[in-house]
């Protein structure tokens, strides 16, 4: 007999835990989020729009010119204004940004943990990148992560002539 999900009762979970669904719920019911030429009209209007994808996502499907490459995990001490590891553009609370993922899910959770900190302009794009991208917004890409030398490396070199 095959185990499936089915045959498998759900874990219960711990109490005062929430869901993934109920989190992110929470989350946007606190945004006020941008469709994404809302969000580009920002941007032209000096919001920070902060790309928050990894490297591999970005180089797969391109990146807004432009925009601010703080990849997730460091988020929040990038835009402190309390933090010695800030960035130049976090100089106070009033800031706006603008937080871009591939499809609007992280983003959301990552705009609430700014305006946790205290930024309370934060907010994200409603679809993300790949919403900017049918709406025929700016972007460039994709590009691949790494460039392929015409020429062979001086280590595989040598062992060629072996």
């Amino acid at each position: 007999m095959q185990i499936t999900a089915e045959h498998c009762p759900a874990p219960v979970p711990p109490p005062g835990s929430r869901g993934i669904d109920e989190i992110l719920a929470a989350a946007r019911a606190r945004l006020r989020r941008l469709d994404p030429e809302r969000a580009h009209l920002a941007y032209r209007a000096g919001a920070l729009l902060v790309d928050i994808r990894p490297a591999a996502q970005r180089a797969a499907h391109g990146v807004v010119p432009g925009s601010l490459i703080v990849e997730r995990n460091v988020l929040e001490w990038r835009f402190d204004p309390r933090c010695a590891a800030r960035l130049p553009q976090a100089v106070d609370y009033d800031v706006p940004v603008v937080i871009l993922c591939q499809e609007g899910y992280t983003s959301s959770l990552a705009a609430a943990a700014l305006q946790d900190v205290g930024l309370h302009r934060a907010t994200d794009v409603v679809g993300g990148f790949a919403a900017w991208r049918i709406a025929g917004l700016p972007a460039l890409g994709p590009t691949p992560l790494h460039h392929p030398s015409p020429l062979a490396s001086p280590v595989n070199a040598g062992w060629a002539r072996r």
